[in-house]
């Protein structure tokens, strides 16, 4: 698969606590969906520490495994393919931030 150089660069921000309507999570059904509509690839990015709209800050302490830890999910693909993604997204997400960005790509995989 080749990628556009000028491509997008696609940011969904959330709770790791949070599911789906079927109680998947939801960084995984981000991630399954995106494998679904052949996007390039996708990765998921847990934080030690963030807060976002409520300002209640989620961190990981000592004593606790985890409070309901920020998870970032990053995908890069055409424009088209990202517009695509999102109304996807949408659907499945109750409280989230989305972002997009143009991105230059300089390598996608081995340089073929």
């Amino acid at each position: 698969m080749q990628l556009p150089k000028e491509s997008t660069l696609l940011r969904i921000f959330f709770g790791e606590e949070d599911t789906t309507a079927d109680g998947t999570p939801l960084y995984q059904a981000i991630v399954a969906k995106a494998r679904e509509m052949h996007m390039a690839g996708a990765t998921v990015l847990r934080g030690p520490l963030g807060f976002g709209r409520s300002s209640v800050l989620h961190t990981a302490k000592i004593l606790r495994l985890s409070q309901d830890l920020p998870i970032v999910v990053e995908i890069v693909d055409s424009s088209e393919k990202v517009e695509k993604l999102i109304p996807e997204i949408m659907e499945m997400t109750k409280s989230c931030l989305i972002t997009t960005e143009k991105v230059q790509i300089i390598r996608y995989g081995d340089g073929d």
